[in-house]
Parts: C-alpha cells; sequence; structure tokens
C-alpha cells in the first residue's frame, strides 16, 4: 500500500494546532504525533515537543510508540484474515486450540468461543480494571505491558486459576481475551504471533516500523506518565486509573522476547504506519480483509450490552467500540465512528461515512489516550 498523500487542510490545522500547544505548555504530554487523513489524503500532520525529554530528542513523525492497545486491531485484523481463509473459526471453542485452558463460573467450566475473546464478552478480565485485592492481582495474571519474560503457558494457568467474571456471552469487559486468542492463533498456524502478524498484516501495508520488537530503538519514545510534569517511567511503574489497582508497566518488555506476544498490548509502532492500517480497513479491507469484514470490523457486534469503560451510547465491533449513539456518549463523533485507544498514551478514531481516520500518538499516559488533549482533539477532528 502506497503512503498517503499530503493534502494540507489550514483550516484543520488552525483547530488542532493551539490544543498540541496548549498540552505541551500546560506540561500534560512531553510529545506528540497527530495525524489526520481525509478521503484519502493527509490533511494534517503534526510531530510536536520531544520523543525523550532528558536526552533532548526531538519528536518526530517516524518516532516509534510502545503501543499498547493498538495492538488490538492489528491483531483483529490478523486474526479475521485466518477465519476467510478457514484457519479458525470464531464460533469455535478455545479448547479446540487451548485444550487445558478452563477458567471456571461458579463451579462448572462453561465453553467461551473465538468470537467472544474477541469482543470481551468471555468473562475475562484485565487487572488494571479490578481492585488491588482482585484475582488477578493475587495471581499475577498480566496485562500484558509487564513481567517481561512472562510465557504463555504461566500467563494462560493464571488466567483459567482466577476463573470468570460472568458467563461467557453474558456482559462486556475489557479483558486479557486478544492474549488468549494470540496463544490460539499460534496452536491452530504452528507459527508464532508475531509472524502471523507480518505475514497478514504489516508485511501486506509496509508496516517496517509496526511488530512486537523495536528495530531502530533510537527511535523509540522514552515512557512517562501523567504530571505535571509528566514523570520518566523507570523499570516498572504503577499508573493511577480509575480508583483500581492502576495501570502497571514495564517499558522494556518491549526488548524481552522471552514474553510472551501480547495480541492485547504488545506492539510497538509509529504513527504513520498505524494511520496507514486504518486507512486500509477504512477503505475495504485490502489486501488484508474482505470487504465485508472490513465493515464488520467497524460495526456493533456485542448488541446492548454496556461497554462499561466507554459508558453509554457505545456498542463494541472487532478492534475497537463502535458509536450508536452520540447523544447519549455526549461526543462528537457520528453514528458508526469506530475508535479505541492505549494506555500508553494513544487514541483514535475512523468515521467511515465522513471518510476520516485520526491518529494521536504520544508517550505520556494517560492523557493521550483519555486526557484533555485526547477528548480536544478527537472533537475538532471529528466536527470538521
Amino acid at each position: 500500500m502506497s503512503a498517503i498523500k499530503p493534502q494540507p487542510d489550514a483550516a484543520l490545522a488552525a483547530r488542532l494546532d493551539p490544543i498540541v500547544q496548549s498540552a505541551l505548555d500546560e506540561e500534560r504530554v512531553v510529545g506528540a504525533v497527530v495525524l489526520v487523513a481525509r478521503k484519502g489524503q493527509l490533511a494534517y500532520a503534526k510531530a510536536a515537543g520531544q520523543a525523550d525529554r532528558e536526552a533532548g530528542r526531538a519528536m518526530t513523525l517516524d518516532t516509534i510508540f510502545r503501543a499498547s492497545s493498538l495492538t488490538k486491531p492489528i491483531v483483529t485484523a490478523a486474526v479475521l484474515s485466518l477465519m476467510e481463509d478457514g484457519i479458525i473459526s470464531l464460533d469455535a471453542p478455545v479448547t479446540r486450540y487451548l485444550p487445558t485452558f478452563k477458567p471456571q463460573w461458579q463451579g462448572e467450566t462453561p465453553s467461551i468461543t473465538l468470537r467472544q475473546l474477541l469482543t470481551h464478552t468471555a468473562g475475562l478480565s484485565y487487572g488494571f480494571m479490578q481492585p488491588s485485592d482482585g484475582p488477578y492481582l493475587k495471581l499475577r495474571v498480566s496485562d500484558g505491558m509487564d513481567q517481561p519474560g512472562l510465557a504463555f503457558p504461566e500467563q494462560l494457568s493464571r488466567v483459567a486459576e482466577a476463573g470468570l467474571f460472568f458467563p461467557p456471552g453474558a456482559a462486556w469487559l475489557y479483558s486479557v481475551g486478544m492474549d488468549v486468542l494470540g496463544a490460539a492463533v499460534e496452536t491452530a498456524t504452528g507459527k508464532m504471533l508475531p509472524q502471523v502478524v507480518s505475514e497478514r498484516v504489516t508485511a501486506k501495508l509496509g508496516l517496517s516500523d509496526t511488530g512486537f520488537s523495536v528495530g531502530d530503538r533510537g527511535r523509540l519514545a522514552a515512557p512517562y506518565a501523567d504530571g505535571p510534569p509528566p514523570v520518566r517511567m523507570g523499570d516498572t511503574h504503577v499508573v493511577p486509573f480509575a480508583e483500581l489497582s492502576g495501570l502497571r508497566f514495564a517499558p522494556d518488555r518491549i526488548f524481552d522476547q522471552s514474553s510472551f506476544p501480547s495480541g492485547g498490548a504488545g506492539m510497538a509502532m509509529s504513527a504513520p504506519d498505524f494511520l496507514k492500517f486504518l486507512e486500509a480497513i477504512r477503505t475495504g479491507g485490502g489486501p488484508l480483509v474482505s470487504p465485508a469484514t472490513a465493515r464488520e470490523m467497524m460495526t456493533n457486534q456485542t448488541g446492548d450490552k454496556a461497554i462499561v469503560t466507554s459508558g453509554p451510547g457505545w456498542g463494541f465491533g472487532y478492534g475497537g467500540a463502535v458509536m450508536l449513539d452520540p447523544a447519549a456518549a455526549a461526543s462528537a463523533l457520528p453514528v458508526g465512528a469506530w475508535m479505541w485507544g492505549g494506555v500508553y498514551g494513544h487514541s483514535w478514531f475512523v468515521d467511515p461515512k465522513g471518510q476520516t481516520s485520526f491518529v494521536l500518538m504520544t508517550n505520556t499516559s494517560t492523557e493521550g489516550m483519555s486526557g484533555r488533549l485526547s477528548q480536544e482533539l478527537i472533537a475538532a477532528a471529528a466536527t470538521a
């Protein structure tokens, strides 16, 4: 897929530039990259602030970031490609691929499907979604961004031992389901997840800066936690989140190839690479998945289940939430917008009807995901 051609929109820049500058001036982020594509052309591209404050390294458009949950839609596309080729079935039980993965609900072992893992309706959870004495914290279940060196067998064992939070299919809860799904993909294909994602997504699109490892560490952004001023993360760092147990980071996990490849949070990428991926899905999925499957990714798959991390007005597709009712959500995004974020400090949306894709990648958790910078930029880009 060729690079997106620039077609600068001066009016859009006049709206977005002050928002970015305010976040820098108020020390809410260290640095950011913002990209907006309209009708297949690059309407806005901004690199601002610093990629590494202590080293004095400026942010550039090709800076590489630890991607956290921006991993999810890319791995989702790989999974759906396998489904289209008949290698996996979304309605198959996970035990077809992982025979020993049998978390219980009230003393019984219900069947969990791959589709439920993909849509976060399997009954699993995340440690950061629980209080500090929650079962995932007690059993040291990884959220996919911590505990370098933890391999798939031990992670799956811990998740299974923790049990289910509700019967599969009964509700929606953000979870490690994408990690379990990644392990199932490895069994189904006989290949490591990074190889599957490379063959089915990143290599096809020419995303040379996207993967489960970092080739050019000199372009990797340093990680920071919210301030002001932002605090540089150490070997391990906990960021407060919603009065729960907090987000647990081990930034050097991306360098430890003995860690399980987290299908939910384990990749690194640049903003231009991720925009190219979003545009591929928006314009019909080629060469990754069929147009029908690309539309399904951006279509609600969870009925009227409450998407608890997003609030009212949202459903969930494959790889991201789907706007159902902007008034209920108090959002500037239109009906049908597909969006999500990442706890290292990122957010994105696709507006299929408006032919718009938006990417914000920062090196500051969580301002770039859900803080003022993210909220104000999305509102300004969505209403243009």
